[in-house]
């Protein structure tokens, strides 16, 4: 018999779903020989990998998938489901969320979403059930005494002339303070504010040490600190020091481009990881600031600064369709779209027209979405991305009520799924033929379809497919 990657990866997946691993493992080698660097081959290998535990492969393997084409679904969901096995919560939660604002229509994108909040809750506990409270013995106050038992005697022996003669210190300039002690000086602020509290200066701690003692002697520590600073770095220095320093930034901005670039991925990570933990306005709010900030930067300052540019207007745009401003995010969408066409971007244009289409979706306007994906097919890169342009172009002209153009749609769906040999579009594309069969009252033509997609439903397997099919 002719081997083919189609055969070698259905042979592969029945082995997996009987529990030969090992054997299904062999079958996915083999057919990523036959086409190395396939995307879905690298997925399912990597669900493979997973099943047996080798979390470290699953995951190159998910990363691999990804590397040629970052809006790949399967491979989104597969990295997610492999950091979520790994442990890593809020990594997953991030292509999570990733995988749902590209694909909406699969549930299993906010079924991850919930797992992985729950996940994070159940280790760090819930926000919203932490109560402070204010407890007479301060357990943090006792743990800072421990380390101060040689000095114990010497605490104890403070009056309250000693007190007043504290109070009667000359008071410095609070600006002068403030530098000195910089980040300190909010602690010292604190610890001032305590003395006022004459309830809670006759407590003690659980080792009979009186808090405040305490509190003056975190003062006293505090002052000491300031007047070293003062004398060993005037503030004159500090200011000639912090320029300096601001200088010499300047420079090594502009002779290391690479950590000017390290920098803007890890602003790039945290704006998604506010998205994806729910901070949807501080994602917004930092994805606009570092717009300002990329655009007032030299061209030769920034490693690829209008793909930078075109990426904040996408987060800004992911953002704004999450507080459901959606004329804005269209907005954001469309300078994403002008961005990569003036600098020759192919992937970013792609992107952006997913991007706009979607909304066009989410607001009704169904055929400004259809001449949107349209224009998306020829940038198409492999049959997988042509199977879900046409499924969702389909499924527009079904809602329009142009069953037959619907219904040619979801064939050319189903002959690029059948082209990748992918079980999951396959089964789309068969129940949107099926369901237009309907609307034209080709009943028996819908029933052999949905039956077909009934078995490619259990092939996944997807249970809720098969209750709705049948």
């Amino acid at each position: 018999p002719i081997v083919t990657f189609g055969s070698l990866i259905t042979e592969g997946t029945t082995l997996s779903r009987r529990g030969q691993l090992r054997k299904a493992l062999g079958c996915f080698n083999n057919a990523l020989k036959l086409r190395e660097g396939d995307k879905k081959g690298l997925v399912t290998r990597s669900k493979c990998f997973l099943k047996l535990g080798d979390t470290e492969n699953s995951l190159k393997d998910a990363e691999a998938s990804l590397q040629k084409d970052k809006t790949f679904s399967e491979g989104l969901y597969q990295k997610a489901e492999t950091l979520y096995t790994m442990g890593d919560f809020e990594f997953a939660l991030v292509f999570y969320h990733r995988g749902r604002r590209l694909r909406p229509d699969q549930h299993k994108f906010q079924l991850g979403i919930n797992k992985a909040e729950e996940a994070i809750i159940n280790c760090i506990g819930n926000p919203a059930s932490v109560k402070l409270e204010n407890k007479e013995e301060l357990g943090f106050v006792s743990r800072q005494a421990e380390s101060r038992k040689t000095n114990q005697k010497l605490h104890n022996k403070l009056t309250k002339d000693q007190k007043g003669a504290r109070k009667q210190e000359p008071v410095k300039n609070p600006k002068t303070e403030r530098q000195l002690l910089g980040r300190l000086y909010d602690d010292k602020a604190y610890l001032e504010k305590l003395l006022k509290d004459e309830d809670l200066m006759q407590t003690s701690t659980r080792q009979g040490l009186k808090v405040a003692d305490l509190v003056l002697d975190g003062i006293s520590y505090l002052s000491q600190r300031r007047d070293f600073w003062q004398q060993h770095k005037p503030i004159y220095a500090r200011v000639y020091e912090r320029r300096l320093r601001q200088q010499t930034w300047n420079r090594d901005r502009k002779r290391k481009p690479a950590e000017v670039a390290r920098a803007i991925a890890k602003n790039m990570e945290d704006i998604e990881l506010m998205l994806a933990r729910g901070s949807t306005e501080e994602s917004y709010r930092k994805a606009e600031r570092m717009l300002k900030k990329i655009h007032g930067w030299a061209e030769d300052e920034v490693p690829n600064k209008n793909e930078v540019i075109g990426n904040l207007h996408s987060c800004i745009g992911n953002a704004q369709m999450a507080m459901g401003q959606m004329e804005a995010a269209l907005r954001s969408y469309k300078r994403e779209l002008d961005c990569a066409r003036q600098n020759a971007l192919p992937d970013a244009v792609s992107h952006a027209l997913d991007s706009i289409g979607r909304v066009y979706v989410q607001t009704g306007r169904l055929q400004q979405a259809i001449n949107t994906w349209e224009e998306r097919i020829p940038m198409a890169k492999s049959s997988l991305e042509k199977a879900w342009l046409f499924h969702e172009i389909g499924r527009c002209y079904l809602e329009l009520g142009e069953a037959e153009t619907a219904q040619d749609c979801g064939q050319k769906s189903l002959e690029s799924a059948d082209e990748e040999g992918d079980a999951e579009w396959q089964l789309h594309a068969t129940v949107l033929v099926a369901q237009a069969q309907v609307k034209l009252k080709d009943y028996r033509s819908a029933i052999m379809n949905f039956e077909k997609a009934l078995q490619k439903a259990k092939l996944v397997p997807d249970q809720e497919a098969q209750n709705t099919i049948i």
